[in-house]
This record gives structure tokens, C-alpha cells and sequence, in this order.
């Protein structure tokens, strides 16, 4: 089963590839055995964001009206870059496999190195980021303590 869902993500990232979307595939399956896929479509929905796991999370939370994918299982055509890992962590997503290694991705001109290289402090950000204190930056916070209503996440 597991190979075949890596199998399957790896014909929809073949497929978007071969079309007008990026060489990347992905299968979420939910604990509740719903299947959602995705693939690259940055370019096509010109969102940077749109990547294939980005895009099956993004179903599978609105299929199954939630924030939290605990107990599921992601299937990846390729190793997932800094933005997706964060994703995939964000969503309580409890395993994933993936084919294509990092090291391959950036063979085909996909190389996000430099953003884990930034992350993690090996090189200076050349982004600059300011912090700009406010005398209401915390008013959303206080805000959401307020709110009965909030879901916790």
C-alpha cells in the first residue's frame, strides 16, 4: 500500500511535469482513510506557496474541516523542501515517505539549500528583517486570550 501511494505521487508529479505544473506529486492520507493529492502549481496558480504538499494538505484539511491531520500519512515524489517540512509539522502530520532526495532536486535546478542554510544560521540572511516595536504589537495576542471562541492549534 505505502509503495503504491509513494507510486502514485510520483505519477502525479510525472504527470504536472509534463503539463503546466512543477516535477512534484504528493498523497495525503488521512487518519480517517480520506486520500487527498497535489501537485507543484506554482507557476499555474502563480503562488509561490502552491507546492504539491501545500496542496494536499490544503484538501485534506478542507475536506475533513480541520487544522489538525494527526494520524496521517504523506507521500512525497520528493524529499520535502523548508517551507513543506514546516507545513507538514504545523498540520500534525505523523509519518511521511518521500522518493527523490534533496541532493536530486537540486540537480534539476531545484536547490532550496540556501533557505535551510539561513534557517539554521550557516549564512546571513540577505533578506533583511526588522523588528519595529509597536505600543500595540501585542493587541492581537491579548486579543486572542480574550476570544472564548478560539480554537486552539
Amino acid at each position: 500500500m505505502a509503495r503504491d501511494l509513494l507510486q502514485r505521487a510520483i505519477d502525479i508529479a510525472t504527470e504536472s511535469a509534463s503539463t503546466d505544473g512543477g516535477p512534484f506529486g504528493c498523497v495525503v492520507v488521512t487518519s480517517s482513510g480520506g486520500v487527498y493529492e497535489g501537485r507543484n502549481d506554482v507557476v499555474a496558480a502563480v503562488d509561490p506557496t502552491a507546492h504539491a504538499e501545500i496542496q494536499a494538505i490544503r484538501k485534506a484539511c478542507c475536506a475533513e474541516n480541520t487544522h489538525d491531520l494527526s494520524g496521517a500519512v504523506l507521500y512525497a515524489s520528493g524529499e520535502p523542501c523548508p517551507m513543506c517540512f514546516a507545513a507538514i509539522h504545523w498540520a500534525r502530520i505523523d509519518e511521511v515517505y518521500f522518493a527523490a532526495t534533496h541532493d536530486q532536486a537540486a540537480a534539476a535546478g531545484f536547490d532550496d539549500s540556501f533557505i535551510s542554510d539561513v534557517a539554521c544560521g550557516r549564512v546571513a540572511d540577505p533578506l533583511p528583517f526588522t523588528h519595529m516595536p509597536n505600543n500595540r504589537d501585542n493587541a492581537p495576542f491579548e486579543a486572542w486570550e480574550c476570544n472564548p471562541d478560539r480554537v486552539e492549534y
